[in-house]
């Protein structure tokens, strides 16, 4: 009987040699006349270690790593086919420490499953929250989402319930579910983990929001960096369809619902959800005027439910084990679990997927490692390039959006990038300013004209002229931007600006808080 030995096909897990390991696997299996089967499978997300070599024994999966193709004679040697020790032998995979204390809800599957195989996906409690879905009425569906708690992951944390009974409610002939896979924020990847991990999962809950509003016809709009994730998709989508899964009359329901991925257009405005839908109309990726909401008349002007990736995919178990079992885990307003991704000068980046509530101090130094450097971490910024840095002394901070929205910040997408004691805080708020510049849209002047002329204050700051004056007008600048763009890129940027003034006033030539004001 062959020995199943697994080796991600994940982009970052690729990126740091995965194929070669595969190969260099396969090749020393067949010379040494050892029957083995591959199968790749997604990635754990403790990057630091890929790639991650995992072989099932009769004690559970064993993990070593990170491996490179020059270790591979060396484990066969070691016998690393029945768990044999090794200087990379990590032990049981379910045992290690960054793993066990997760909450892998939205996650569960993602690094155990060969992503494209329906049978895997179905194994590991695949479509059954569908199955659920199909036996109750489209109120039924929307009510168990509003009770769950579900907020959007994409950033705005808007409730899902909300977004499905609005389109549940309107009349219209066609009615559309589009996901937000454009990731475009810095230091974020949790949905390229799930699109090229557990692509199944994200097709079972666009299925289950078609059912619960009355679309037939969904799109993925993908980023256009995310290759593999196309390619992931596209098998997973045409499994789905050959099953039954997919297309008219779903599992003998009587319902449809259609789906295909989308390239995005390679603009980070394009992540707001109506430059989205201009962007998927085949226009440029231009701000729409609020109202009319997307939910109302969105794509093609009909009634559309736009989601993120982690908020489609939150939505299966739900559905499966219920609103209660969702609700129970998080804080406050925030219920359910958060996917966090670590990334910067951390020394243990990767993704950890845990209950709201969780403080940054806990993610950055139990799980983070500290930073990569050995030096102490100054700041870290939480949401993408729009999101406050936050010194240290905010590193208590539950992740909560209510508690983020307390110190002025926001959770975003999950995403946290460390800095440590080396980092110019003013170089960083100038880059803020140039990167709304690059990315605007140009529809609204305070997006379009505030960056520009921010980017050439903060020059001048950094120049060492006129510093406090200088600060005044950068202060100006923001209360225009914050209160007059259009859409988040306009109106987040000062975030991240301030936030570096208020905290790190020595940066920008002042002794204190109190001279930042």
């Amino acid at each position: 009987m062959s020995i199943k030995v697994y080796v991600p096909r994940d982009s970052s897990a690729l990126s740091l040699g995965a194929n070669d390991v595969a190969k260099a696997i396969a090749a020393e299996s067949a010379k040494r006349n050892i029957p083995i089967k591959l199968i790749r499978n997604g990635s754990r997300g403790l990057f630091w270690l890929e790639p991650l070599v995992e072989v099932e024994t009769e004690a559970g999966r064993v993990a070593y790593g990170p491996v490179d193709e020059m270790d591979v004679a060396g484990l066969f040697d070691a016998d690393f086919l029945h768990g044999g020790a090794h200087r990379l032998n990590l032990g049981l995979t379910e045992e290690i420490t960054w793993l066990k204390k997760q909450e892998r809800l939205t996650f569960a599957r993602v690094g155990i499953t060969d992503p494209v195989s329906l049978e895997d996906y179905l194994a590991h409690d695949g479509y059954r929250g569908l199955k659920q879905a199909l036996s109750i009425e489209p109120a039924g569906i929307v009510a168990r989402v509003t009770d769950s708690g579900l907020r959007g992951r994409g950033g705005a944390a808007f409730p899902t319930g909300i977004k499905w009974k609005t389109v549940h409610g309107c009349v219209a002939d066609q009615k559309y579910i589009v996901c937000n896979a454009d990731e475009g924020d810095s230091g974020t990847y949790s949905d390229r983990m799930i699109m090229e991990g557990d692509p199944f999962v994200l097709i079972e809950g666009m299925t289950i929001a078609g059912l619960a509003v009355g679309a037939t016809q969904g799109y993925i709009y993908l980023r256009s960096e995310y290759p593999h994730a196309l390619e992931t998709l596209n098998e997973a989508i045409l499994n789905a369809y050959l099953a039954g899964y997919l297309g008219k009359d779903i599992q003998g329901s009587g319902k449809d619902f259609d789906l295909e991925v989308r390239r995005a257009a390679g603009a980070y405005v394009c992540g707001e959800e109506t430059s989205l839908l201009e962007s998927l109309e085949g226009k440029r990726g231009l701000v729409r005027f609020k109202p009319p909401l997307p939910a109302i008349e969105g794509l093609f002007g009909k009634p559309t439910v736009v989601n993120n990736v982690i908020s489609f995919a939150s939505v299966p178990i739900i559905l499966d084990k219920g609103s209660v079992y969702y609700r129970d885990y998080g804080m406050g307003k925030s219920r359910g679990t958060l996917p966090i991704q670590l990334a910067g000068n951390i020394k243990h980046g990767g993704l950890v997927e845990k209950a709201f509530g969780i403080t940054l101090r806990e993610l950055l130094y139990d799980y983070g490692g500290g930073s990569a450097s050995g030096r102490p971490i100054r700041a870290v910024q939480v949401g993408g390039p729009l999101g406050a840095y936050l010194p240290e002394s905010q590193f208590d901070t539950p992740l909560d959006y209510e508690e983020f929205t307390k110190i002025w910040a926001v959770l975003g997408h999950g995403g946290i990038v460390a800095f440590d004691d080396t980092v110019d805080m003013a170089k960083m708020a100038r880059y803020a300013f140039e990167f709304c510049a690059i990315e605007s849209c140009g529809k609204c002047t305070p997006c379009r004209i505030g960056s520009t002329r921010g980017v050439e204050v903060m020059d001048k700051i950094i120049a060492g002229t006129d510093q406090a004056k200088s600060i005044a007008l950068v202060r100006d600048l923001s209360d225009t931007m914050l209160n007059g763009s259009l859409c988040a890129l306009g109106g987040m940027t000062p975030y991240p600006v301030l936030s570096a003034i208020n905290h790190f006033a020595e940066d920008f030539g002042l002794q204190n808080k109190e001279q930042a004001a």
